[in-house]
């Protein structure tokens, strides 16, 4: 599967909240917040958390973040990759595979 056409999703067992231009994302583990696994996001983590919608897929969001930043996809590309695989490694996102919808 070719991860730039792949469209993530958030799980529904984390909760997040932006503050401050940042985003706080706890994991729900048995009806209660997983303390020791509280993720925060800078701004631009809050950006592509955001754009992780089921409707955006990765080459999509890393477009997001060039435009915004003004950075070159070649810059972009390998960390939007490891960033949208620690969040699935951490449980956080899942993804749809490569048509939105699914």
């Amino acid at each position: 599967m070719d991860i730039s056409k792949v469209y993530f999703v958030k799980k529904d067992d984390c909760v997040a909240r932006e503050i401050a231009g940042e985003t706080v994302i706890v994991p729900i583990k048995g009806r209660a917040g997983d303390l020791n696994s509280i993720y925060t996001l800078n701004e631009l983590g809050t950006m592509i958390w955001r754009l992780i919608d089921g409707q955006t897929n990765t080459s999509q969001i890393m477009e997001a973040v060039c435009r915004e930043y003004e950075v070159f996809p070649d810059q972009a590309q390998k960390d939007i990759f490891a960033f949208l695989t620690d969040l699935e490694s951490g449980g956080l996102i899942q993804p749809l595979g490569e048509e939105t919808g699914k």
